[in-house]
């Protein structure tokens, strides 16, 4: 909900109200949320979409009662129904942050790693990343990816079956920081942290305090608090002049790597200052 409290002080300061709700990845509830901002007249729509196809839907639902869409955080499958899409450079930040998993891992041994949610498009784009940079290494070998679908308790319970199959190895790296915390957890449970790392991404004050307590490795930090500010932004300019004032629909925030050094400079939710 970080991302929605900041767009609504951002949407506050410039003189609108604003109403914030979570679908929770449900593409029923954010149907229901969008058939709400439709029959309050609601002059915008800032949308997390649930699911990169499955929303589509609703943004056209949005779109054919004339209310403009901005989309954060995540893509959906078809361009030119919202006015913008506004995302990490997820492609950037895996590569960044799977650099710095060989730095702390090691360029050889077994690895597992932690997926996203299918149905989202950033949980392919940052495993591409990461496959990209570990394959330049080829004593480094992943034998064990599961899904965890973005979930810490999932990836508490895939650590732990990932763990018993292939207790030797070195290293997990995780498409976002609640699967990563989830598997530090397994890993703690089975007395195992100290031998094996993990990294994470997003930057949640969760992994900005476990990087802190030297339980994860590092975090990659999605510019969340940027992009939710400056979704409000083009749709006030969208409200006022017809135009976003952005040259593209599609809009990427490179991502920013978190560790040890940096992470005192976390001043508030997704947002470190320089």
């Amino acid at each position: 909900m970080a991302e929605g409290k900041i767009a609504a002080a951002e949407a506050s300061k410039l003189g609108y109200t604003a109403n914030v709700s979570a679908h929770k990845g449900d593409t029923n509830v954010e149907s229901n949320l969008v058939d709400t901002a439709i029959t309050n007249h609601s002059v915008a729509i800032i949308l997390d979409p649930a699911n990169a196809s499955g929303s589509v839907g609703a943004v056209r639902k949005a779109v054919a009662a004339h209310i403009p869409v901005f989309l954060v955080n995540a893509e959906i499958n078809q361009s030119g129904l919202a006015k913008a899409q506004l995302v990490s450079n997820n492609a950037q930040g895996a590569a960044v942050g799977a650099q710095e998993w060989v730095k702390r891992v090691g360029d050889k041994g077994h690895y597992a790693e932690l997926l996203g949610a299918p149905s989202d498009n950033n949980a392919a784009t940052r495993s591409n990343g990461y496959n990209t940079v570990l394959s330049q290494y080829p004593d480094l070998e992943r034998v064990a990816e599961q899904v965890a679908n973005w979930d810490r308790t999932q990836g508490h319970d895939k650590m732990q079956s990932m763990l018993q199959a292939h207790p030797d190895i070195i290293g997990v790296i995780s498409g976002n920081d609640d699967m990563a915390l989830g598997a530090i957890a397994a890993l703690k449970e089975a007395g195992k942290l100290k031998t094996i790392k993990v990294g994470g991404f997003d930057g949640s004050p969760d992994a900005i305090a476990a990087i802190k307590s030297g339980q994860l490795q590092y975090t990659v930090l999605q510019p969340v608090a940027t992009f939710a500010r400056k979704a409000v932004d083009e749709a006030d300019s969208f409200i006022r002049t017809g135009k976003t004032g952005a040259a593209e629909e599609k809009q990427l925030f490179n991502c920013i790597l978190i560790t040890e050094q940096n992470a005192g400079k976390y001043t508030e939710p997704f947002t470190i200052s320089e």
